[in-house]
């Protein structure tokens, strides 16, 4: 998947902020400007539908197929919509698996489960957005036993309708951490000692993991690899959506800080449904001042000042048809990478600039400093614990388990500061560890 040219863009925000309508106006911006675009959405098929205006035309309910179960249809011209289908795929899957093992299940005894008595277990929808995403950038990788979401790519543009954005940030950091449990439990290493396998369970008097079972978590950490490489690509930026309110300006505080942790940050901060400010009702210009109150405090918020905040107007009813998402469409800024922060930037390694630096001061201080970007956080829900060659960051319900630079492997932590969005950790050298200087 190196090189790709297709970007993607992934829209979360709160709950009901109206991140599927903000979803399909960047979508349809994107198709109108010559992009081919792809728009992946778990939403009911009635709103889709509603939303480009296709409810019931051909005599679906225009998300895409019968009933929308998780087909793909040109909504508009440049334009694909799939409505992702979460218990389908699952279905589709574990149908598959089930044929792959039948010579184990036989010679159990087990009767295989048909396909009306899979129900889509919790999580399933998180497994089946990061599939389709990676389908989407590497149609090559699509399993011809499960639905594919991609409709015949390739794409410019790939815009995902994410969930709220505390489960979107969990499930853009799950092939991140699913990849670290499969090496803590199935370390690679371990399989070069498959020849002395047969010995070494003599020895301990348990039976040692088969060479399949390596096998099956290699195959995992690869597939999972390949999605964590679209999540962490430079083509991918994130769409905030709030709707302005005292809630939503903390809320978006949260979810910046949460973004930051796992090396993303927003393209764009989507201020949805503005009421006009010169309304002679005073019930509605009172709601409307409370607005501006608070979308004053997510303009002072944004590093980059106005132009990281986009003012989308209430339309006085929810918007359907073309025109409708049109009008929205005008003014959404086009996907680009976030100011001041490279999207995906990883934590790894021992890189002299740009977020999660490591600066070197041991000629004047005596220690070195690991800088970590967290715009949003505050200091009451922010912890740091170090494990070994890891450190563990917690920031309100967000964590992320970061593997310390080689440099920083022979130090201490000496101390650690929160200002101005950044978490700056002090290092000092072990004396065991740390060669002399002259």
């Amino acid at each position: 998947m190196e090189g790709t040219r297709t970007r993607t863009v992934l829209v979360t925000g709160g709950g009901g902020s109206g991140r599927t309508t903000v979803a399909a106006a960047t979508a349809l911006a994107a198709a109108g400007s010559g992009r081919r675009t792809l728009l992946l959405s778990a939403e009911d098929p009635a709103l889709l539908g509603a939303l480009f205006g296709t409810d019931g035309a051909d005599g679906t309910d225009g998300a895409g197929g019968e009933g929308g179960e998780g087909a793909s249809r040109e909504v508009a011209p440049g334009l694909v919509l799939s409505r992702l289908d979460s218990g389908a795929d699952f279905r589709a899957r574990a149908v598959a698996l089930q044929e792959r093992a039948r010579s184990a299940l036989d010679l159990l005894g087990a009767e295989p489960l048909d396909d009306d008595e899979l129900a889509e277990p919790p999580g399933a929808d998180a497994f089946a957005l990061l599939r389709a995403l990676r389908s989407a950038h590497d149609p090559a990788a699509h399993d011809p036993a499960a639905h594919d979401p991609a409709g015949g790519g390739p794409y410019d543009l790939v815009v995902a309708d994410m969930p709220p954005v505390g489960p979107a940030v969990r499930t853009l950091a799950l092939p991140e951490h699913t990849r670290r449990w499969l090496r803590r439990l199935l370390p690679p290493e371990r399989q070069a000692a498959r020849a002395l396998r047969p010995v070494l369970a003599q020895l301990a008097g348990v039976p040692m993991p088969a060479r399949s079972l390596y096998e099956a978590a290699g195959r995992l950490d690869r597939e999972l690899a390949a999605v964590q490489a679209v999540v962490e690509s430079p083509g991918t930026t994130v769409r905030l959506v709030v709707e302005p309110g005292p809630a939503a300006v903390r809320a978006l505080r949260a979810a910046r800080a949460g973004l930051a942790l796992h090396g993303l940050a927003p393209d764009a901060v989507v201020a949805n449904r503005l009421l006009p400010t010169a309304s002679p009702d005073p019930w509605l210009a009172g709601l409307a001042s409370r607005q501006q109150e608070a979308l004053k405090e997510l303009l002072d918020d944004c590093p980059s000042g106005p132009a990281a905040v986009c003012e989308l107007p209430h339309l006085g009813r929810e918007p359907q048809g073309a025109a409708d998402l049109g009008e929205l469409a005008e003014r959404l800024p086009p996907p680009g990478p976030p100011p001041g922060f490279p999207p995906g930037a990883a934590p790894g390694g021992d890189r002299a600039e740009g977020p999660w630096a490591v600066e070197d001061r041991l000629a004047d201080e005596g220690v070195l400093l690991w800088r970590l970007p967290l715009p949003g956080a505050v200091r009451e829900t922010l912890s740091l614990v170090r494990r070994g060659d890891e450190v563990v960051v917690t920031t309100g319900p967000f964590r992320r388990v970061l593997p310390l630079p080689a440099a920083l492997c022979r130090c201490a932590v000496a101390g650690a500061r929160l200002a101005d969005g950044e978490l700056t950790v002090r290092f000092e050298p072990e004396p065991g560890l740390w060669p002399a200087r002259d």
